[in-house]
C-alpha cells in the first residue's frame, strides 16, 4: 500500500512524491495546503445546506449509498445528469465554482507532462464519508467527455482502491489518500474501476476540524452548457 508516515506535528517523516499508480493514474500527495483545505471545507459546508444540499443517493435496485453526496454544476443520479435534484428536493443544482475548475487544471498540469486539460470542468461531486461509509468498485462513465477525473481528499485518510478497465476485480492497487492529496486519472486509466473499501477514523488533521472524510470529484461533462 502506498503512502508515507505522518509525523506527530502533522508533517512527514518521509516525503511523499508524485507517483504514477498506473498509466494515466497519478497520486499528487499534499497538493492542497492547510489553508486551501480549510477554505475548501468551509465551501463544502455551504454547498451541503439545502436547497439542493447533501442527500442520500438511492440506487435503482432500492439500495442506498453509505456516502452522502451533494453535486455542483450538474446533478448526478444513477445513472445520468440533470440540472435539478431529480432524486431529491427538485431544486436547481448549485453552480460549479470557477476556483474548482482552476484547481482541476492545476492538478492535471502537475500530473501530466502534456499540461492542463483544455476542456472546462463543470461537475463536482462532493461525497461525505463517516467512519463506516464505503464506496464499491465503479467506473465514472456517465460523462460525454474523456477528460481526466480529479479527486480531492479532505479529513480522514482513506484506502482508495484503483483497479483496471476490464473488471471490478484484480489487478488493483490500494493507495492511502490523506487530507490535501489529489488523485488524477485520465488517458488509458479514465475508465478504470475504483472504490473506497475503508476509512481510517480520526486520522485527519486536528486543526481542520472535520470528522470523517470529504471527497470532491471534478469532471468534464461534455454536455451542452444549457439544457
Amino acid at each position: 500500500m502506498r503512502g508515507g508516515a505522518p509525523a506527530a506535528d502533522g508533517g512527514e517523516f518521509f516525503p511523499r512524491d508524485r507517483a504514477e499508480v498506473a498509466p494515466g493514474a497519478v497520486h499528487l500527495p499534499g497538493l492542497l495546503d492547510a489553508v486551501g483545505q480549510r477554505e475548501l471545507l468551509e465551501s463544502c459546508r455551504a454547498w451541503a445546506r439545502p436547497p439542493a444540499g447533501l442527500r442520500t443517493v438511492r440506487t435503482p435496485g432500492g439500495g442506498t449509498m453509505s456516502a452522502r453526496q451533494v453535486c455542483l454544476g450538474w446533478h448526478w443520479y444513477p445513472y445520468g445528469y440533470a440540472r435539478t435534484v431529480v432524486d431529491g428536493d427538485g431544486a436547481p443544482v448549485k453552480p460549479f465554482p470557477a476556483e474548482l475548475g482552476e484547481l482541476a487544471r492545476r492538478a492535471v498540469g502537475t500530473a501530466y507532462a502534456a499540461g492542463p486539460c483544455t476542456e472546462p470542468y463543470d461537475i463536482a461531486l462532493v461525497n461525505y464519508y463517516d467512519a463506516d461509509a464505503r464506496m464499491g468498485m465503479h467506473r465514472d462513465s456517465d460523462e460525454r467527455s474523456d477528460a481526466p477525473v480529479v479527486s480531492i481528499s479532505l479529513g480522514d485518510t482513506c484506502v482508495f482502491r484503483f483497479g483496471n478497465t476490464a473488471s471490478r476485480g484484480r489487478p488493483y492497487t490500494d493507495v492511502r489518500l490523506r487530507s490535501g492529496d489529489l488523485f488524477v486519472f485520465g488517458g488509458p486509466a479514465r475508465g478504470a474501476y475504483h472504490g473506497v473499501p475503508r476509512i481510517e477514523p480520526d486520522t485527519g488533521p486536528p486543526a481542520l476540524g472535520l470528522h470523517g472524510r470529504l471527497n470532491i470529484t471534478l469532471r468534464v461533462s461534455g454536455l451542452p452548457a444549457v439544457s
